[in-house]
């Protein structure tokens, strides 16, 4: 009977911790607690964007309740392992992009989450100045990755790749450039990769390969990877 007292208190009090946690914690802490694109990041953050790719009601409502703006896609079987499936085109965020954006409802959610919390404030805080334009490679392309014969995220619309952002003041920020020239400029590269971990299935930067000197990849494919 003891040993059984034990097991109940060893099992028992720290699943009661964690509910509790979970109950007392700030909903952004709190990976079941509603998705809100428009609350700061928190612990819970990256698992709510992560549920919404299987929830398309969920996801599309975030990103109204957010006052994102986007036109629906009917899913699409393409050529291959290609396809759009709970997709849209991004009409328009916060900040203007340099190309028109297909992809999944949950990327672009956790793109939203990303340049609102993470881009933005980091532009004005290290920077002086705000963003005027985001400068993207694209999102949608049904193509392999680079030197594989593996379908690529940016086949099903689960990927954008980030070049470089331009700037109020005129100043323009590049990857290539600037993530390894140091200032002010570095460290607002480096803030903006480290956000997009916390945030995205995958993040990969100059440090991961050379295909990758002159942008960042980020996509809410499978897996978790910060490179």
């Amino acid at each position: 009977m003891n040993a059984i007292k034990a097991w109940i208190i060893l099992i028992g009090v720290p699943v009661l911790c964690v509910l509790t946690f979970f109950w007392l914690a700030p909903p952004r802490h709190n990976p079941f607690a509603p998705i809100d694109l428009t609350e700061p990041p928190g612990m819970g953050t990256w698992h709510k964007l992560t549920r919404a790719k299987k929830n398309r009601e969920l996801c599309f409502t975030a990103l109204d309740e957010a006052g994102v703006l986007y036109t629906p896609l009917e899913d699409q079987d393409m050529a291959g392992s290609c396809g759009l499936y709970d997709a849209l085109t991004l009409d328009q965020t916060l900040t203007p992009y340099s190309a028109t954006l297909r992809m999944t409802c949950a990327q672009a959610a956790a793109l939203y989450t990303w340049e609102r919390h993470v881009a933005r404030p980091a532009a004005v805080e290290i920077l002086g100045s705000p963003i005027a334009r985001v400068e993207t490679y694209g999102s949608f392309s049904c193509r392999n990755i680079a030197g594989t014969g593996r379908m690529s995220q940016h086949g099903l619309g689960n990927a954008i790749d980030i070049a470089g952002f331009r700037l109020e003041d005129g100043r323009h920020i590049n990857v290539k450039t600037h993530w390894g020239g140091g200032g002010a400029e570095q460290k607002f590269l480096r803030r903006l990769h480290e956000g997009a971990c916390d945030l995205f299935s995958v993040t990969l930067g100059p440090e991961y390969n050379a295909a990758h000197a002159d942008h960042f990849h980020l996509d809410m494919g499978g897996g978790k990877v910060c490179r």
